[in-house]
């Protein structure tokens, strides 16, 4: 019997994985309807118990409030269902007729879910509605701080999962989850995909574990209030989003900035709508206790209420205070609270004008926020068009609280709660992960055309000089001035043309070309002395071919010899090429006196 803990926290995450696969194997011949029942089910059970998932959330955490997190609940198990329907997963997803193609889903198998401590219950249902709705298994690993109300979640869906018809084992959940545990899960060789969600190094381990892996960066949400946006209406929005469930959505706004002109218009309306404005003191107070090492967050301070940071800072707000609003100098490691807080705490930071907002917003998201989310609130939409242009973020959010538009809550965006952050902050995707990220699609593709026709410059015959090289007669005087012109282009001197013409004879002969008929030849006058042939050209393989059937080539003082000819003809025992010449002299070596 095993007692080491982290052997049977290992043991735990082998047993799981491989139930998760064998319920796979079988759950991957199911049809869409099929799967489609037993999503529904599922986001049926996860509705029904929000409010009890939530409560356990809240006791077990110490993060957030119970209302808010039956909100996140519902975004799961009622918004998300809503958007999955008619959504095809499973077999063929698209026919494309008039391009030939066909688009099959290929599941990937076991999802190592990894969920964090702030968003335990609405996190679990969300991954585990997407990873089967894919046609996956899926094991999830919960937070430690969280795994009690996490477990719960997942043994209610995983009972409607089995009533509707799932095979035994297709969602899992540790419960006895570690460092080790979930490393280990997420190397576990039957473990295909892996959706994390958390702290920083949690996510750098799933992208280092060799893995598929969609993991998501922290977020440092900044909002711009522009001078065309209300300042009353819009503050409301914003103190919506800072206080929606205490903080804890890594989408949740983080520092305010507006045009110093607006000052006191913004300082009033954060006032007049439930915000407590710090005072510098309280605001050096805040900056000791939320962070520790630098702007590293507080765990104990996370999700709590502005009332309970206020009292752990050393001062008091009035009650029902929605969040603390703390004026800041400036954006970066001298100013803590430009930082992601986790609270409802709020950063705000005056600027002179329209290109310093936009210059301090970017320096928000640069410091511990790239790639997230960020806001703004105008009525003018050639600024929120260079907003979004000039922002380096993947959700940029008009007119709305940042939380609930990033999720779906508010704006058309897909529901979700894995957010990605794209390539700028090392994450896979930039998208809100759906269905679509944990499957592949095959594709049947139809040849539709033959290869000369997609790349014409294959159909078209070869040429030589700008001479094409057909399969009709070639007319041989044009390859010649051809071949001289190259030659004069390349300051080669031309041999003369008798040699000229021997070469492009070679040349055609060797490539099977037809000539052109040649004029009829004088007679002869008397019958010549037999002489050797003299050769005007001379490559390598001439050299090559020489060799093998063991005979000399004559050549002549104009005869072109290539240096690669050469440099092989020197290599051999037995002399190769051999200079004809009047005044060849009898000491000269016949094969370098050329």
């Amino acid at each position: 019997m095993l007692h080491d803990p982290d052997l049977l926290t290992i043991q735990e995450v082998r047993t799981k994985v491989e139930k998760a696969w064998a319920a796979w194997e079988k759950y991957r011949s199911f049809s869409q309807e099929q799967v489609d029942a037993i999503v529904e089910r599922m986001a049926e059970a996860a509705r029904g118990n929000a409010r009890k998932l939530a409560e356990m959330a809240v006791e077990e955490t110490r993060y957030g409030n119970a209302p808010d997190k039956v909100a996140k609940n519902l975004l799961a198990a009622e918004l998300l269902p809503q958007r999955l329907r008619g959504m095809r997963t499973i077999g063929i997803l698209r026919e494309l007729p008039e391009e030939r193609i066909t688009e099959i889903a290929a599941p990937l198998g076991v999802v190592a879910a990894v969920l964090p401590t702030t968003n335990p219950t609405s996190t679990a249902i969300y991954k585990s509605l997407i990873a089967l709705k894919a046609g996956n298994a899926i094991v999830i690993s919960p937070h430690p701080r969280a795994k009690g109300c996490t477990c719960a979640t997942v043994e209610i869906l995983y009972r409607a999962a089995i009533s509707a018809g799932a095979p035994e084992g297709l969602l899992q959940c540790l419960t006895q989850p570690t460092l080790e545990a979930t490393n280990a899960l997420m190397k576990h060789p039957k473990t295909a995909v892996i959706l994390a969600t958390g702290g920083g190094a949690m996510v750098k381990a799933a992208y280092s574990s060799g893995k598929p892996a969609y993991g998501v960066g922290p977020g440092n949400v900044p909002v711009l209030l522009d001078t065309s946006a209300n300042v009353e209406s819009s503050i409301g929005k914003l103190l919506s989003g800072k206080s929606f469930d205490h903080g804890t959505l890594c989408s949740s706004e983080q520092t305010l900035v507006a045009e110093a002109s607006r000052r006191d218009a913004v300082l009033q309306a954060l006032r007049a709508q439930g915000a407590h404005v710090c005072t510098p003191e309280q605001t050096k107070a805040l900056e000791g206790v939320l962070f520790n090492r630098g702007t590293a967050v507080n765990p104990e301070l996370v999700g709590h209420s502005a009332s309970a940071i206020a009292q752990a800072a050393g001062f008091s707000v009035a009650a029902g205070s929605r969040a603390l609003a703390c004026e800041i100098g400036g954006i970066g490691k001298e100013y803590p609270l430009s930082a992601e807080k986790l609270s409802p705490v709020l950063a705000v930071h005056f600027v002179p004008d329209w290109p310093a907002a936009l210059a301090a917003c970017e320096k928000v998201l640069r410091f511990h926020g790239l790639g997230h989310t960020c806001g703004i609130y105008t009525q003018d939409e050639a600024r929120a068009r260079e907003y979004g242009l000039r922002m380096p973020a993947h959700r940029i959010l008009v007119n709305s609280p940042t939380p609930q538009g990033s999720v779906g809550i508010t704006t058309n965006l897909f529901p979700a709660m894995t957010l990605g952050c794209g390539a700028v902050a090392g994450n896979s995707t930039g998208d809100n992960v759906t269905p679509l990220h944990l499957l592949n699609i095959k594709r049947v593709a139809w040849a539709v055309r033959e290869p000369h026709e997609a790349l014409p410059a294959l159909g078209k015959p070869a040429t030589v000089g700008g001479i094409a090289m057909s399969d009709g007669p070639i007319d041989k005087s044009r390859v010649i001035a051809a071949v001289e012109k190259v030659l004069s282009q390349r300051g080669v001197a031309s041999p003369g043309a008798s040699p000229t013409a021997a070469i492009v004879d070679r040349f055609l002969a060797r490539r099977g070309a037809p000539a052109a008929p040649a004029a009829p030849a004088e007679p002869a006058e008397s019958t010549p002395i037999p002489k050797p042939a003299i050769v005007d050209f001379v490559c390598e393989n001439d050299i090559r071919e020489a060799i093998r059937d063991g005979r000399k080539i004559h050549i002549c003082a104009k005869s072109i010899v290539t240096p690669a000819a050469r440099d092989l003809a020197n290599q051999q025992r037995e002399e190769v090429l051999i200079l004809t010449r009047s005044d060849k002299k009898k000491t000269g070596s016949p094969a370098t006196d050329y």
